[in-house]
């Protein structure tokens, strides 16, 4: 469960395209909707399994900055114990 504290902190990035990193194999990048003590909510989203492709993680979002999110879902709900670190997607470095 998430804190208030990190709570007002992401809703900082409401509106926004960010990247969630899973525990599990899953990576999910679009625009977060909202965010509660449960859920993450984000609309024209990519959730990517990462058993499907050759690439790892990192080289899936990096490629992900340079062409941009393939968007698969309309809306999609991820739940806070799931996630491991969110991201702006104008934040991610591309070297």
């Amino acid at each position: 469960m998430f804190m208030p504290d990190a709570l007002n902190l992401l809703s900082n990035l409401i509106g926004q395209d960010v990247v969630v990193d899973m525990r599990s194999t899953f990576v999910c990048l679009g625009t977060l909707k909202t965010v509660d003590d449960r859920w993450f909510i984000l609309t024209d989203a990519d959730l990517h399994d990462l058993r499907d492709t050759p690439t790892n993680r990192e080289n899936y979002v990096a490629e992900s900055k340079m062409t941009g999110i393939k968007r698969n879902r309309t809306e999609v709900y991820l739940n806070t114990a799931e996630v491991v670190a969110v991201t702006r997607f104008d934040d991610l470095i591309d070297e």
